[in-house]
């Protein structure tokens, strides 16, 4: 076996990397070497296996086959030459072997070589010629040809005829390459002696071994017809369409005889021994070439035909037709798909190669020219690469989001008139790129919770999405690290990391924290993982969870705390201010003040909004000096909460007839658990007061003459009084000088600041249970409010 390797080096494409060409004889054996593609390529064998090597031959058979495991090509089924390529030469078999991964194509031709395998053939084994006595040295007969499908030195070569007493043979060369073999009398003939001649014509190839055929030849002497018919022509040239219908008239050729009569008949007769021709056409007796089969310009483009003209004598004439066969176009383009990828990521680069395919059309010249277009809309390209091979390319940047897969559909279509088209569709999935990261459905986030909620308490769900898919698209929430106050955000609030779903930690109190915001970030699980975040604010609603606190007047357990109203009061004086705050906020820190008993409701009423206490009529003489009052004050939450404080109210015009009052209120309050004790205690204390009263009196004369003189310096201490700067609203009160006092309250009790100022005097009397240390009292707390820095100096606004 001969075999021949030659490699061309072909870079139409960065996938065409060379084309492999082999040299193989016919007829070998099923599983012979055709050559190692592996290493003519350059490739490793590993490779023909992990690129899923494979052969594409289009609509031919496969003949070939190729082995991944050795990296060969192998016959894989015998070829016959003449079967394959008739007489076309060079015969050669053309396929591409395609690899994955990246895509790539190698165009392999292989050449088949003729052997001598085919012995020179006569259509028939013996031909009758008449032949008069009367025929001149020089007639021709013309014989028939041999046909040897070889080709080459194993084609026919020459003719023998034997015995050559009366006939020799003469070869003329015709324009298809083969050779019109006659027969030609060289002594005349002698019926009389020799009425019949037996010949043998062989005919030889020059293949090695030589082989031969032969045709025997039987000639009748006849008598006298000495004229051999004329062709008019000695080429006849005509054109048919290819699938022109049976019966259809090629052409017409004439051949006249000089002889008369019967001897001037002549009959045409297709001297071609090649059965397809034979089958194909016919000629009749008028000369008429008629078409008997179906011609297809594919299959053959034109026909040589002997054509013989054979008079009543015996004696012949021969002409050549030549009949070519015209293209239409009536063969669709035929798309085969070489290679193509079910899926690509969306982030391929521009140009990246999806299928590969071949397109062929058999027609010829315009006919057979294609172009290929895909449906529009969509980012990709078609191009030409060589040898009737497109591609399939990415023309711009994909986005799985926008556009999850593709249907793309080839047209290709013929210039012939009226042209011819094919399609096929392919499908190609676009795979997900984690190239978008998850987005909140809003920008930022406000969420509302009651206080003293229930830890693990739900307040509301944060909601994410990603345009990715799959993995690329589930979203994981997560708690940003923050502190609120210098505490951790986790201990307050935590995150579902599947749901989003924002659970309290503790309980919240909104006198502590009102509101707090945090940042809940959300990544999918792509690898990188994309994410972003968002801001959440917790606004604590409040509860009306405290009851209001009482700032004045101050509830003393050592100490009786008394409002002096002089008789001479009139209606509407002012007594004294009730002042409570609520360390809640909005309706629940609104507070109404409302008298809930009293010594005489008749005398006093109380501001609901305000908490004022003043007199509903005149104060007269018969009113008890001790008037004891007892305020309740709410808030307006659902359900409200409330406080109380009782205020003693001293219904005179001098000390010494409060003191005597409220010294027995406060001894009977003290020591009421043993009789004999007070009854001995107030003897002495009635000796101790007399003594004392006298002080009194004389050391209050002292300090209303002091107080004329000295109005707004006065620093006489006292429990806070709230409101100060009270003024009889009529203008008859016993209250006509200056308080100064602040209340400064907000929200969270926490952060009110009360704020308290001097007054230049004080209708307040405080009282010592022992009715002994009244003065003395009174002077210690003086030094204390005359301190530049005293508590109740540190802040000081003024009201009216």
């Amino acid at each position: 076996m001969e075999r021949q390797v030659l490699i061309i080096s072909i870079l139409c494409l960065s996938y065409v990397v060379g084309q492999v060409s082999y040299s193989v004889p016919e007829e070998m054996a099923k599983g012979s070497l055709v050559g190692n593609i592996a290493q003519d390529l350059g490739l490793d064998v590993k490779r023909l296996g992990s690129g899923k090597a494979r052969l594409y031959t289009g609509d031919s058979a496969q003949y070939i086959e190729l082995n991944r495991e050795r990296g060969v090509l192998l016959i894989k089924e015998k070829i016959d030459r003449e079967v394959l390529c008739r007489q076309t030469t060079p015969c050669a078999l053309h396929f591409q072997i395609t690899l994955e991964s990246p895509l790539e194509l190698f165009p392999v031709t292989v050449e088949i070589t003729d052997v001598n395998d085919n012995a020179p053939v006569f259509q028939k084994e013996e031909r009758v010629f008449e032949i008069s006595e009367s025929a001149i040295v020089g007639s021709k007969f013309m014989l028939e040809k041999a046909i040897d499908p070889d080709i080459g030195l194993n084609g026919l070569q020459r003719y023998t005829l034997k015995p050559s007493d009366n006939f020799v043979l003469k070869l003329h060369a015709q324009s298809d390459g083969s050779k019109k073999v006659e027969m030609i009398l060289q002594k005349p003939l002698d019926r009389e002696k020799q009425e019949h001649i037996s010949l043998v014509l062989t005919a030889e190839d020059g293949g090695e071994p030589q082989m031969t055929g032969t045709m025997k030849i039987y000639v009748t002497v006849l008598d006298a017809n000495d004229n051999a018919p004329v062709f008019s022509k000695p080429v006849y040239k005509a054109s048919i369409t290819e699938n022109s219908v049976k019966g259809t008239l090629v052409t017409k050729v004439t051949a006249s005889d000089a002889d008369k009569g019967t001897n001037g008949e002549v009959t045409y007769v297709i001297g071609n021994s090649m059965d397809t021709v034979s089958k194909l056409f016919h000629i009749n007796n008028e000369g008429d070439v008629i078409l008997d089969g179906l011609i297809d310009y594919e299959i053959e483009k034109n026909y040589n035909i002997d054509i013989e003209a054979i008079g009543q004598g015996g004696l012949s004439d021969s002409s050549k037709l030549i009949i070519d066969v015209i293209d239409v176009n009536d063969n669709r383009p035929v798309v085969n798909m070489i290679s193509a990828s079910g899926s690509i990521p969306e982030d391929s680069a521009r140009k990246t190669v999806i299928a590969l395919m071949s397109v062929n059309d058999p027609d010829s010249e315009n006919n057979g020219k294609v172009n290929c277009v895909i449906n529009e809309n969509i980012p990709f390209e078609i191009k030409f690469t060589s040898n009737n091979f497109y591609s399939l390319v990415t023309d711009s940047d994909l986005d799985r989001e926008r556009a999850s897969n593709y249907n793309i559909t080839v047209i290709c279509t013929d210039e012939g008139v009226p042209s011819l088209s094919s399609s096929v569709t392919l499908t190609l999935q676009i795979s997900d790129v984690n190239d978008n990261a998850p987005v909140f459905e809003r920008s930022s986030y406000e969420a509302y919770i009651v206080e003293n909620n229930t830890p693990s308490l739900s307040i509301f769900t944060v909601k994410a999405t990603d345009a990715d898919w799959n993995q690329n698209a589930r979203v994981s929430y997560i708690l940003e690290d923050s502190s609120v106050n210098g505490v951790p955000v986790s201990s307050y609030v935590s995150v579902s990391a599947d749901s989003g779903v924002i659970h309290a930690v503790r309980s919240f109190d909104y006198e502590q924290i009102k509101d707090f915001h945090f940042r809940v970030k959300a990544q999918d699980g792509g690898s990188p993982p994309l994410s972003s975040n968002v801001t959440v604010k917790i606004m604590i609603q409040d509860q009306n969870d405290n009851p209001p606190q009482v700032l004045y007047p101050v509830q003393t357990g050592g100490s009786l705390v008394a409002e002096m109203v002089p008789r001479s009061a009139d209606v509407g004086y002012l007594v004294t201010k009730v002042v409570a705050v609520d360390v809640d906020s909005g309706q629940n820190a609104w507070l109404s003040y409302k008298l809930q008993k009293a010594t005489d409701r008749a005398l006093f009423e109380v501001g609901l909004q305000n908490g004022e206490i003043r007199t509903i009529r005149q104060v007269t003489d018969k009113d008890a000096v001790k008037q004891r009052l007892t305020v309740i004050v709410e808030d307006n939450g659902q359900p409200s909460r409330s406080a109380t404080v009782v205020v003693n109210v001293a219904v005179a015009d001098s000390f010494p007839e409060v003191l005597s009052e409220f010294t027995e209120l406060t001894h009977d309050k003290e020591y009421n658990d043993n009789l004999t004790f007070y009854l001995v205690l107030a003897l002495a204390v009635v000796s101790f007061l007399f003594i004392t009263c006298l002080v009194v009196i004389i050391s209050v004369k002292i300090y209303r003459w002091r107080q004329s003189r000295i109005l707004y310096h006065s620093n006489l201490p006292v429990i806070p009084y709230y409101p100060p700067r009270y003024s009889d609203t009529l203008g008859t009160g016993t209250l006509p000088h200056v308080y100064n006092y602040e209340v400064c309250r907000t929200t969270d009790s926490r952060k009110s600041d009360c704020k308290f100022g001097r007054a230049g005097s004080q209708n307040v009397l405080i009282m010592d249970p022992s009715s002994t240390g009244t003065m003395q009292r009174i002077q210690s707390e003086k030094s204390i409010l005359d301190e530049p820095d005293s508590p109740l100096e540190r802040q000081e606004a003024h009201t009216g």
